[in-house]
């Protein structure tokens, strides 16, 4: 039989044996709770016979089963009789959970795992309650106990610590709210059970039958010997000794009734051999029944005493071996930091290129072995959401199960009452029929009492079954949440394994970049090697992985938005650069995800309505989440554009577009295959998104006549389209920026509020960044040649997408204000870069493309917005104001000279004319 089955949460019932007397702890002297130590080592064997339900076809039949639990392993172990040397087959109990059923036989229960369905017969409903408590509690201990080796029953209970069996009594409280602790049933459970009748020889198991026969031997050997042990000479086993050693030995194996005689234990002669032979054997198989591990004899005296001070004193040593185990791990993490300093100081102090390439090579093995380790945290982080979902699936089909019990549970108490009121009536106004005679009616009135009886019998089931039920559900719900909490965990580090892994790499790639600047174009073989080396580090793992897993490779080929996170450059050395620059993006994602990323996910999901505030502020500057940006565009968009958005304008301007091409329609579509060619959104050709992008920007020629289309429009809707996909959210959002956000002439022919946040920006530069500048100007480096389409297209072609989202999510709510801080961040970022250059051809080189270089968005914004306060729009404002003043001045005065020279043109024009037309007269007369 196989059935789904789940780790079910936190339920546990008071251990065997401690349901006798409450106690003190404080109250009780040192031998007491000596004496209360070993007993509750005692009390943790779980053992006894249980009727098995198993076959085939019409076989199928009970058969009566030897089960013990093993605490190391969390598994229930069976066998035929208690003294088989090898378990039939075992149940594991971590992932299981129970059911019992009311309408089922008295005693039946249920073990559902993952892979079967076990139905199991206990001899009472007292015994099956018992079990049923013992086994959620023997789950919770595993589950809450920490990961250890396997060790002596004692050490396990010496590691388990006193916080867990503070956790062990808050749930024997939460357990009790539930369903009462049930007491040891005598003689049922635990190691006296061993002592009932064999079962026939009809029990034997077909299926396990080479296991059955190794059992046989085995008890045959061992039956042999005990025969022998009785022919030794008087004095340890004679007829006049052997009833006491008998009943000592009896008593002794009892934990339920410790220090007393069993008041059912066996008299006759025959069984006392057996008692030897059980107790011999137990001794012999101290590996195979973890039950037997203490012995089964013990003496209530200053032996126990001994005992429980050593138990302490062994408690106490193996707390000093993980002590030193901690120090020695510590050592060993330390030696390891040390040999990477040593091998960083001799890269660098390494004479040849020979011996640099060797610790090339032991770089790259190290990279192997935390790409091992990588991936089997993978797999066990895979195995954990496995089961959490098997588990989430039982739970709710458990409470399913439990709501239609209740619903039943109701019927039937309703019948009861109806059935009730129709007894007092008929005994209370008898109906006006002729009277029945004394027998038939005392019959009836016994079959009602009958009756009645039965479904009070099958209330109390059904409350019963209903209280084990919802202890159940609540213990596997808290297991579940822990299996949740170790799965976080799992990904939390999964995801530091994987950053580590690609600053190693990265490190790895810079290293070889070095080597390749060092070695120039020298043509030798370690030349030829380190290009190999070059081109493999160049080549994509994309194959490697799986569509259903976690992205164990450093980078992906794309973004989440379409964007390349390694750009296509032709030149070998940049190629090496982006991806240097890709592992260090993706490291950085890795690092912040925990720390920075989910706290921010959840300030914005409890963030609720959007409204203007300087909360609402700080979140947009931090950035916004991917789901929720979306949403937060267009909240910020219609903030922006209210006063002008009317219903239908967008289909009125594009049915305009189709009646008559507009002028602009040939540059649009020329520019349209010039967007984004970094991104598959716009290079795919069967993608939806450059119509889109045409009808966007079509709509908005015919929107705003004065500007109609300028280059940049593309690029700004298309960061639009990325983002809000709908493509008249896109348009507002182009509206937005271009007549609302932007100075009113930006994107107008002259261009004229672009080149005097050009000027601006230099003022800026010059206040916030001095020693920059003069090292520019010291080179006669012109920003505005690189810097001019940061402002007109919001950085749109510079920034690498994780961060220009950023710097948007930030832009369509403060303003420009925004576009100048990221700006001087950027050149505040690369400071250092920049001073180490010293021919005004490499600034201009580097500064092409150093936008890119930018890996840490946190860095960089925590520079824009901190780094760089005060920053007072006012100041903005009047800087702007006296550009433009002199900018105007400027073009009055170049439109004045440009009036001049045409003026005197045209005089030279009309001199040359009459001169070509007096020669003329000349010939003429000639």
């Amino acid at each position: 039989m196989e059935g789904a089955g789940e780790n079910a949460p936190e339920s546990s019932s008071s251990a065997p044996g401690s349901d006798e007397s409450t106690r003190d702890p404080q109250a009780l002297p040192l031998e007491e709770e000596s004496g209360d130590c070993t007993r509750s080592l005692e009390a943790k064997k779980l053992c006894g016979y249980l009727s098995k339900f198993g076959g085939k076809g019409p076989i199928r039949s009970w058969k009566s089963r030897w089960f013990f639990y093993d605490e190391r392993k969390c598994q229930l172990y069976y066998s035929r009789t208690a003294q088989d040397a090898n378990p039939l087959d075992s149940i594991d109990l971590s992932s299981a959970v129970f059911d019992c059923k009311a309408d089922a036989e008295e005693g039946t229960f249920e073990i559902k795992t993952p892979s079967r369905v076990i139905t199991l017969k206990a001899a009472t409903k007292q015994v099956m309650l018992y079990w049923l408590q013992q086994l959620q509690m023997k789950r919770w201990e595993f589950h809450n106990s920490p990961p250890a080796p396997p060790a002596a029953p004692d050490a396990a209970l010496a590691g388990n610590g006193p916080a867990l069996h503070l956790e062990l009594g808050q749930e024997e409280a939460e357990l009790e709210e539930f369903l009462c602790p049930v007491k040891t049933p005598p003689g049922l459970v635990g190691v006296a059970a061993a002592l009932q009748p064999f079962p026939a020889l009809q029990n034997i198991s077909l299926k396990h039958l080479g296991t059955e026969i190794q059992n046989t031997m085995h008890n045959i050997r061992g039956n042999k010997q005990a025969q022998a042990t009785g022919h030794e000479p008087p004095g340890e086993d004679s007829p006049q000794s052997g009833e006491p050693q008998r009943e000592e030995q009896l008593s002794a194996s009892d934990p339920s009734t410790p220090g007393r005689e069993p008041e059912d234990s066996p008299k006759p002669t025959p069984k006392s051999s057996l008692t030897i032979n059980f107790v011999q054997k137990a001794k012999r198989q101290n590996n195979t029944f973890p039950f037997f591990s203490e012995g089964i004899t013990r003496n209530r005296t200053a032996q126990e005493k001994v005992a429980a001070l050593e138990q302490q004193v062994l408690m106490l040593t193996k707390e000093l071996k993980s002590q030193k185990e901690l120090v020695k791990i510590l050592h060993k993490a330390l030696e390891a930091a040390q040999q990477e300093k040593r091998a960083s100081s001799a890269y660098l102090a390494a004479a040849e290129d020979k011996d640099r390439l060797e610790l090339v090579r032991h770089k790259v093995r190290q990279i192997a072995e935390l790409g091992r380790r990588v991936e089997a945290l993978e797999q066990e982080r895979e195995s954990l959401a496995h089961t959490a979902s098997l588990r989430e699936q039982e739970v709710q089909e458990l409470q399913q199960h439990v709501q239609l019990l209740m619903d039943k549970n109701h019927a039937k108490q309703q019948v009861i009452c109806k059935l009730s009121e129709k007894v007092t009536q008929d005994f209370t106004h008898p109906p006006d029929q002729s009277p029945l005679p004394p027998d038939a009616a005392d019959r009836d009135f016994l079959r009602q009492q009958e009756k009645i009886e039965h479904l009070k019998d099958d209330m109390e089931a059904y409350r019963t079954q209903n209280h084990f039920l919802n202890s159940e559900i609540h213990q596997v719900t808290k297991i579940w949440r822990k299996v949740a909490e170790k799965e976080k965990a799992l990904l939390t580090k999964c995801a530091y394994l994987q950053a580590r892994n690609c600053q190693v790499e990265s490190k790895y790639l810079a290293g070889l970049r070095r080597l390749q600047e060092a070695l120039g174009d020298e043509t030798s073989e370690c030349s030829e090697l380190l290009r190999q080396l070059v081109q493999e580090a160049l080549q994509w793992e994309a194959g490697e992985t799986s569509s259903d897993s976690i992205e164990l490779s450093p980078i992906s080929e794309y973004d989440e938005y379409g964007f390349l996170t390694v750009p296509d450059y032709e030149v070998e050395d940049l190629k090496l650069l982006a991806k240097i620059q890709a592992l260090e993006v993706r490291s950085h994602h890795l690092l912040g995800l925990e720390a920075v990323d989910r706290p921010l996910r959840e300030r914005w999901a409890a963030l609720g309505e959007l409204v203007p505030s300087a909360e609402l502020k700080q979140l947009l500057r931090a950035g916004v989440p991917r789901e929720h940006r979306p949403r937060v565009w267009r909240w910020l968009v219609h903030l922006r554009v209210q006063h002008l958005h009317t219903p239908g304008c967008y289909q009125e301007l594009l049915s305009r577009g189709r009646a008559r091409e507009h002028p602009a329609a040939r540059q649009i579509e020329l520019d349209l295959n010039r967007t984004f060619p970094n991104n598959k959104h716009f290079t795919c050709p069967t993608s939806s998104f450059p119509d889109k992008l045409r009808r966007v920007l079509l709509a908005f020629s015919w929107q705003n006549p004065t500007i109609g289309y300028c280059q940049g429009l593309n690029r700004l809707a298309a960061i639009a389209l990325l983002v809000l996909e709908e493509e008249e959210s896109a348009f507002w959002c182009l509206v937005a920026i271009v007549e609302t956000i932007m100075p009113t002439d930006y994107y107008s022919s002259t261009l004229m509020a672009s080149q005097v946040d050009q000027r601006v920006l230099q003022d800026l530069l010059s206040e916030k960044l001095p020693r920059l500048m003069a090292h520019l100007g010291q080179h006669h480096v012109d920003l505005s040649l690189i810097t001019f389409n940061w402002f007109l297209v919001v950085f749109a072609d510079s920034l690498i997408s994780n961060i220009l989202l950023r710097v948007w999510d930030a832009f369509l709510y403060e303003g420009t204000k925004v576009v100048f801080r990221y700006a001087l961040a950027v050149f505040k970022y690369n400071e250092k870069e920049i001073l180490r250059l010293h021919d005004g051809l490499e600034i201009y080189q580097y500064l092409r493309f150093f936008t890119k270089t930018i890996s840490n968005s946190r860095k960089l914004m925590n520079i824009a917005f901190n780094d760089m306060n005060p920053f007072r729009m006012k100041q903005l404002q009047q800087l702007r104001m006296v550009h433009r003043e002199r900018l105007e001045a400027e073009l009055r005065e170049l439109e004045q000279l440009k009036a001049e020279y045409m003026e005197r043109r045209t005089s030279q024009r009309r001199a040359m004319s009459e001169g070509c037309a007096s020669e003329d007269e000349v010939d003429g007369e000639a």
